[in-house]
C-alpha cells in the first residue's frame, strides 16, 4: 500500500469537488482547476474527505495510486492557498520591471527580454526579485523554470537568474603566475 496514497484529503471550507467520468474538478476562491484519473485508480468523496483506492495489485496501479492522490492535494492546496516559487537576479547592470502578466529585464544582451506570462500567473517584481504565483502548481513551476532559463546562473561569478533557495556551485578562476 502506498504510504501518499492511503492518506485521505480533508475537503476545507469553500473547496466544492466534482468527480465524473474519469475526471476531477476541484473549485475554490483562487479558481478551478480540472484533472483527469487513470482507469487504475477509484476517487472517493465522502464525509468531507477525499480518498484515492486502487482497483487491483498491479504494477501501474501501485505507481498510479500516490501519484493520483498528490495532484488532486495539491489541486485542494492549490484553489485555497496558491503556490508561489520566488526567483531572484544577480548581475552588475541587470534590472527587472514590470509586473501582473509581464516583465521586462536588462539581462547583459544587447536588447530587453520581455516576457509574457500565461493566463492564470501572477508576477510581481520587488528590487531583484521576481515572485511567480498561482494556483496550478504545474504552471508556476514550468513559468518559474521558463523564466530562470532566460539567462542561468554561470559558475564563476553567480550572475544570472536563480531560484531564491538555489545554492551556485562556484568554480575557481584562473590561476595567474
Amino acid at each position: 500500500m502506498s504510504r501518499i496514497g492511503k492518506l485521505p484529503i480533508q475537503i476545507p471550507s469553500g473547496v466544492t469537488i466534482t468527480v465524473d467520468s474519469g475526471d476531477v474538478t476541484v473549485k475554490g476562491p483562487k479558481g478551478e482547476l480540472k484533472q483527469f484519473i487513470t482507469p487504475d485508480v477509484d476517487v472517493k468523496v465522502e464525509d468531507g474527505t477525499i480518498t484515492v483506492i486502487r482497483k487491483d495489485n498491479s504494477k501501474s496501479a501501485k505507481s498510479q495510486h500516490g501519484l493520483m492522490r498528490a495532484l488532486i492535494n495539491n489541486m485542494v492546496v492549490g484553489v485555497t492557498s496558491g503556490f508561489e516559487k520566488k526567483l531572484e537576479v544577480n548581475g552588475v547592470g541587470f534590472r527587472v520591471g514590470g509586473g501582473g502578466q509581464n516583465l521586462e529585464m536588462s539581462l547583459g544582451f544587447s536588447h530587453p527580454v520581455k516576457y509574457q506570462a500565461p493566463e492564470g500567473i501572477n508576477l510581481t517584481v520587488n528590487k531583484m526579485e521576481i515572485t511567480v504565483a498561482g494556483h496550478d502548481k504545474q504552471q508556476v513551476g514550468q513559468v518559474a523554470a521558463e523564466i530562470r532559463a532566460l539567462k542561468k546562473p554561470e559558475p564563476y561569478k553567480g550572475k544570472g537568474i536563480k531560484y531564491a533557495d538555489e545554492v551556485i556551485l562556484r568554480k575557481a578562476g584562473k590561476t595567474g603566475k
